[in-house]
């Protein structure tokens, strides 16, 4: 199959993508892989991975959609709320998901889950991290999530209970991107100075 026939199809682009890197794992790192030190980092990859595919979207939520959205002439709207916004809320939330289950493993792996939760002295740093992601992901599936079923009709409600769920999704969405930034911060900061 040509390159481009796997390009314009996503999940074959992603088994691609998934390929290429077990072949690099194999390559580079195959004599480890029945070593317990390859997990911490084999799960912290796929920690950053599903963070970058949360917070991307939170990203494009907040910096694109939510200020654009206003500007576009009325026809064009529907294609949003029917089409786009569905598909990025169900990589948004099992994206939010894939990062906390994931960050979870690692804290675990590096024996970090205890003292970050705990806020330790020495952990404090990620443990402020992992709580601001967790506050994160309860926002994205018990807040956001709830409210744009109803926004985009996924699930009955009136004029008045969709333009409030609406309010609501995007005031938690915006506190979201708040939180994004110290949590960023103290994931980084941790790796880099304790």
């Amino acid at each position: 199959m040509p390159l481009s026939r796997i390009l314009e199809k996503l999940y074959a682009a992603m088994t691609l993508g998934a390929a290429l890197t077990l072949g690099l794992i194999v390559f580079l790192h195959g004599h480890r892989l029945s070593h317990v030190d390859y997990w911490a980092p084999f799960f912290t990859w796929l920690h950053v991975l599903s963070g970058i595919t949360w917070i991307g979207l939170l990203y494009y939520f907040n910096l694109v959609q939510m200020p654009t959205v206003p500007k576009m002439p009325a026809e064009l709207k529907p294609a949003i709320g029917k089409f786009i916004a569905p598909a990025a809320l169900f990589w948004f939330r099992w994206a939010a998901a894939a990062t906390v289950v994931t960050g979870l493993l690692v804290a675990k792996l590096k024996n970090e889950e205890i003292t970050g939760i705990t806020l330790s002295p020495e952990a404090r740093t990620i443990g402020i991290g992992m709580w601001l992601g967790l506050i994160m992901a309860f926002n994205v599936w018990f807040i956001i999530w709830p409210n744009q079923k109803k926004a985009l009709g996924i699930v009955p409600a009136d004029d008045a209970a969709k333009a409030k769920a609406a309010r609501v999704a995007m005031l938690t969405s915006r506190a979201n991107f708040v939180l994004s930034i110290p949590m960023l911060y103290c994931m980084v900061g941790f790796g880099l100075l304790g």
